[in-house]
């Protein structure tokens, strides 16, 4: 027990904050308790304990800043400021009274000549802290409950700003935990029968030991109660009471937020919450506003007319040499060693910025979770208020879910109206932007329309777009058609994840970091919860990690939206037959239902697939095991309880009835538990799914029209989820809901779809946000993306490439001159294939179609000149990036946009092609032309033929009469052959022998081009896919499946007799199906030295029992197992035997 209370709350706690607000940080000083006199000369001019507002104090202030008002005007917003309305809650009182101390009293009053005005009393002056403005705080306040009179609270320390409390402290001994300070106390004083009107007029709340401290509002969780660990956002950080009193009450600091960094979002029906900007929002912000302060600066100094600057550089440059390269630029402007060196000449117009910052306000950083949304509002909010202008700001994203998410928080936080406009279409986007408008809502994808510089949407220079996810879309024509129609506005870009090294492009369209909270300084300040990773895919058997790369580089390179999942199988072939394998998925649904089950009490799950297909046939395959696990949890339920029952001993049966309650609960929750797909809306979507054996009606009118609550009324999908008592809990998605949607209470992530980078921080960050009770976030990993993750991960910590290095930009000049010099290099290739680039340059309609379609023709005239031409094309994009936004760009647009149009025409044809009616397809290619084409219409699209009744002759004389684009016809038929040849190779590697026609046929083509030879390897291309028709049909004409045939292959020797033949036969059945037996019981059995030799000696004694001797030796038998060995290896290796995987 503590003798002298040298530690106590009072003495050493108390005194302490209070010296340091009055020595350090400026405020006046009193101790009220058992010494304070009440009326109007009093120690604090109270009445009595009730009031909580120092109405002298008040008093003194609105005359001080209002001095034109008449007094009654004044005692009206004093009346205004304090009125205690019973049937208002403390929040609505807080916010009404909040709006009022921020933007000032209305009042009217007569002036001197009776004219009846209207004004604004200013209540705080934010401008000047310190001289019009009073900063007191009381030590010991004694308050009175207005609703209930008995109720007394003595209040550790009120600070009061211009007499009105504005924080509220609450303060332990410093050996006290602080939470007990929340819990104890705050909690019962802001009860509506205690001292709730002590808070009307409340900022924010402090609760500190004189050690630990934080702070929250008055709607604050505990779990939403933050540290102040920096006054600067270089600092380290550190968790102590004296930084946050520096940073939250030093009186400029306090003003700034009292002013800038409250909300109230509302978007919740029929909830309000106070949010109070976290240290790193309220630090960030403020670079980001400093950044428009400078830009406003830089403009003052640069008349409008003089902000583009036109000079005039003759080419070629002074070449340097490699060692006086940028390195930021070295790869960007240095040719391939193949490409010819083609060097402009002359004079040329070097259009850029007078200065290198103009419309360039930097990018905001802040970790996925950490409020990035709210830092918009509060970023837009105090340029409105604080920089001289009439701003307008456009919040522009890439994705529908993120726009939504973003109008409902700037709308629900009162920021925007309801009316504010969103716009709707490209030519709505340009009548909205040439409006007056504070915030304007859009999609970047609403920047269709081609935008002649000369007739820009609008001109105005107090334009500032907001990108949400900078890195995406932002270097494309959609955003060089935004800058086109908005050529002097303003652009900052927020992200939730770091500037990649291949997002250097994002720095140089929206300049350097202007603000950085990186993931580990997010969890460590608690703005975020930590993540958990557990690798389940490796324990079953089924994760593919070289996979997970593999289709999510296809995916990337594609540049596919997440949705488009019609031609996913289309571009990742075998790997996407392994990853959606029905064995595979049921595995992994099965495995679900279990460790969900088990994670019962713990939040919301989202299982994130592929595609939407395969969304859907989890949902086949989870519903019945779901129903199946709660059917026997509840029978285990019921036998406990009996067993309960039956128990003689009184404590036995006690522990028994507590268990049987635990597996109640359980069951119950399992039988409650909705499951659901959430995926977007496509068309011939009923027939798609119908093909699956999935009717997606009844899930489509869920999504769109939500579930029935019970009461005649429905519950959006959306917020069903995010609300942590309605029962779906799981929701199965693909691209849906992995961007701009925030469930506090989602607890558990599993991902089966290959991602990495941008997409996959974006995935896992969905289970980080802090909720009650959630002490992580968990990743479960059903598809091996540990290496992903780990690469992901170590640049989310640091950015950039993690050395701290920063991108040099080489002169305009020089990018100028690489430009010209790949345009010029490209063309020249175009035209030695005797096709002119310059037919193209203005051209519209149908001949700049035909154009086009000559450039195609006329690239696939080999091999070579299309794998030449498209290095060169690269060149010209890569070089364009490097240019992209600068005006000097734009008199090369349409140069590049034409050798764009071409490369995009030529995987266009790779794209749509149709692997999985392959044959077909080719069939097509050939007839459709014969029959349908009108005259003059040469497109290759229309050939089709039937091979099953296919005349080559004909066919050879109606190619040549009748197709006139023979290469690119040609071409289809090589990607289709060539697809098809590699599904069969991986089966069957004896089958070799037409790989080696194949390329045989094509080293013939690129020898020697003509019309004559074009003609000839159609032909033989036709034969060759034949042949392959009847390869396919041999497996069906021996009596074996496909798998079977590859072993018979393998095993069969030359001359043997019928019945020896058959015996063969009936081995390689017998020896697949004892393979694939065997490789079950085994995981990944490639992968161990132990598990390698035994398999491989299992082979070898099953070739000796199946084999027949004779005909067959021992010396041979050891060879073919030995071949059977390899097959097998490979096969697994490359997720053939799925019974292996």
């Amino acid at each position: 027990m503590a003798v002298t209370g040298i530690n106590s709350e009072d003495r050493l706690v108390q005194t302490t904050f209070a010296e340091h607000l009055e020595t350090e940080l400026g405020w006046d000083s009193v101790y009220a308790w058992n010494q304070e006199t009440f009326g109007p000369d009093g120690t604090l001019g109270r009445k009595d304990t009730t009031e909580a507002v120092l109405l002298r104090d008040l008093r003194a202030a609105l005359h001080r800043l209002n001095p034109d008002l008449p007094a009654p005007a004044i005692e009206d917003a004093i009346r205004s400021l304090t009125v205690y309305d019973v049937s208002r809650s403390m929040v609505q009182h807080n916010r009404d009274f909040y709006r009022m101390l921020r933007g000032g009293v209305p009042v009217t009053y007569r002036d001197a000549k009776g004219r009846q005005k209207s004004a604004r009393a200013k209540v705080i002056d934010f401008d000047n802290a310190l001289g019009a403005n009073r900063f007191l705080t009381v030590r010991e306040l004694k308050l009175t409950g207005m609703r209930t009179p008995n109720y007394n609270r003595r209040a550790d320390l009120v600070c009061f700003v211009n007499g009105l409390p504005l924080v509220f402290i609450e303060l332990k001994a410093v050996y006290k935990n602080i939470r007990a300070g929340f819990d104890g106390n705050l909690r019962d004083y802001m009860d509506e029968n205690v001292i709730a009107h002590a808070f009307h007029h409340n900022a924010f709340l402090i609760v500190s030991n004189g050690d630990g401290a934080r702070y929250g509002s008055i709607t604050s969780t505990w779990e939403h109660f933050n540290e102040w660990k920096r006054l600067d956002e270089a600092d380290e950080g550190s968790v102590d009471a004296e930084r946050l009193l520096n940073g939250m009450l030093a009186h400029d600091r306090l003003l700034d937020l009292v002013e800038n960094f409250i909300l109230f979002d509302e978007s919740k029906a029929g909830t309000a919450r106070k949010v109070v900007a976290r240290n790193h929002q309220v630090l960030g912000v403020n670079r980001a506003v400093a950044s428009v302060a400078r830009q406003e600066a830089i403009k003052a100094e640069i008349p409008p007319g003089e902000r583009l600057r036109h000079r005039v550089v003759e080419l070629p440059l002074e070449r340097k040499t490699p060692a006086k390269r940028k390195r930021g630029d070295q790869a960007l402007l240095a040719a391939e060693p193949s490409l010819p060196s083609f060097v402009p000449e002359g004079p040329v117009d070097i259009i850029e910025r007078a200065h290198p910052d103009l419309g360039r306000l930097g990018v905001f950083w802040h970790t996925q979770g950490s409020g990035k949304s709210y830092s918009m509002a509060f970023f837009a909010e105090k340029v409105r208020r604080k920089v001289p202008g009439n701003f307008t700001f456009l919040l522009m994203t890439d994705r529908n879910d993120l726009d939504s998410q973003i109008y409902k928080t700037f709308v629900g936080c009162g920021v925007a109206g309801n009316d504010t406009p969103r716009a709707a279409s490209g030519d709505d986007l340009e009548r909205i932007l040439k409006e007056n408008n504070q915030y304007v809502f859009s999609l970047i994808h609403k920047f269709n329309k081609d935008v002649d510089p000369k007739k820009p949407y609008s001109e105005r220079d107090d334009i500032i777009v907001i990108s949400d996810e900078a890195h995406r879309t932002q270097a494309g024509r959609l955003a060089r058609n935004m800058r086109l129609a908005l050529p002097n506005a303003a652009f900052i870009g927020f992200t939730g994840t770091p500037l990649f090294k291949q997002d250097q492009i994002t720095k140089r369209i929206f300049g350097d970091y202007v603000s950085r909270y990186d993931f580990k300084r997010s969890e460590e300040d608690g703005a975020t919860v930590k993540l958990v990773y557990e690798n389940r895919g490796e324990k079953l058997g089924v994760a593919k990690t070289n996979l997970n790369d593999r289709i999510a580089e296809k995916i990337e390179e594609a540049e596919l939206d997440p949705d488009q999942a019609a031609l996913l199988d289309k571009l990742l072939g075998k790997d996407y037959e392994v990853i959606t394998a029905d064995e595979r998925l049921d595995k992994i649904a099965a495995d679900f239902v279990e460790h969900c089950a088990t994670r019962w009490e713990s939040g919301k799950s989202l299982f994130v697939c592929i595609d939407k297909i395969t969304c859907a046939r989890m949902h086949q395959m989870i519903v019945p095991r779901w129903r199946a696990k709660a059917a026997e949890v509840r029978a285990a339920a019921d036998a406990k309880q009996a067993e309960a029952d039956a128990a003689a001993d009184e404590t036995l049966r006690l522990v028994l009835a507590e268990q049987a309650q635990e597996l109640a609960a359980q069951a119950m929750w399992l039988e409650e538990t909705i499951v659901e797909i959430i995926i977007s809306e496509a068309q011939n979507e009923v027939a798609d799914f119908k093909k699956w054996g999935f009717d997606i009606i009844p899930h489509r009118a869920l999504m769109k029209q939500g579930f029935n609550t019970g009461n005649g009324e429905r519950i959006d999908a959306e917020t069903a989820f995010k609300n942590p008592e309605h029962p779906f809990r799981v929701a199965i998605v693909c691209a849906m809901w992995l961007t701009g949607f925030d469930v506090e209470c989602l607890s558990t992530l599993y991902i089966d779809k290959p991602m990495k980078a941008h997409t996959l921080m974006q995935a896992i960050a969905r289970a980080n946000r802090v909720y009650p009770g959630k002490d992580f976030g968990l990743i479960v990993d059903y598809n091996g993306m540990l290496a992903s993750l780990r690469a992901a991960l170590a640049q989310y910590a640091l950015g950039d490439d993690g050395t701290g290095g920063e991108e040099i930009i080489a002169p305009i000049e020089e990018r100028v001159q690489a430009l010209l010099e790949a345009i010029e290099a490209t063309e020249a290739h175009l035209r030695s294939l005797a096709f002119d680039p310059s037919v193209l340059l203005g051209s519209k309609g149908f001949v700049r179609i035909k154009g086009l379609k000559d450039a195609v023709e006329a690239v696939y005239s080999t091999d070579e000149a299309k794998r030449r031409f498209e290095i060169l094309a690269r060149q010209v994009f890569i070089r364009f990036k490097a240019l992209l936004m600068e005006p000097s760009a734009w008199a090369h647009a349409e140069r590049h946009d034409n050798i764009e149009a071409i490369y995009k025409k030529l995987t266009e044809r790779r794209d749509t092609a149709d692997v999985t009616e392959l044959l077909k397809e080719l069939h097509r290619i050939v007839n459709e032309a014969i029959r349908t084409q009108a005259p003059g219409d040469d497109q290759a699209e229309g050939l089709t033929f039937d091979l099953s009744q296919i005349d080559l002759e004909k066919l050879r004389d109606e190619f040549a009469k009748k197709v006139r684009r023979k290469a690119t016809a040609l071409q289809d038929i090589r990607d289709i052959v060539e697809q098809k040849l590699a599904e069969m190779l991986a089966r069957n590697p004896a089958r070799m022998d037409y790989q080696v026609k194949y390329e045989a046929i094509i080293a013939d083509y690129n020898r020697e081009k003509d019309r004559t030879t074009i003609e000839e390897t159609f032909r033989r291309l036709v034969e060759l896919v034949n042949s392959l028709d009847e390869e396919q049909k041999r497996a069906t004409k021996e009596g074996l499946g496909e798998d079977e045939l590859a072993l018979f292959d393998l095993l069969l020797k030359d001359n043997l007799e019928k019945t020896s033949r058959e015996r063969v036969k009936q081995a390689s059945r017998d020896l697949l199906a004892s393979i694939k037996a065997r490789l079950a019981e085994l995981d990944r059995f490639w992968e161990k030295e132990q598990t390698k030799a035994d398999v491989e000696v299992f082979i070898l004694d099953e070739v000796f029992a199946n084999l027949p001797s004779p005909p067959f030796t021992p010396d041979e038998k050891k060879a073919l197992a030995a071949s059977v060995y390899a097959h097998v290896w490979q096969q697994a290796v490359n997720g053939g035997f799925a019974q292996a995987a």
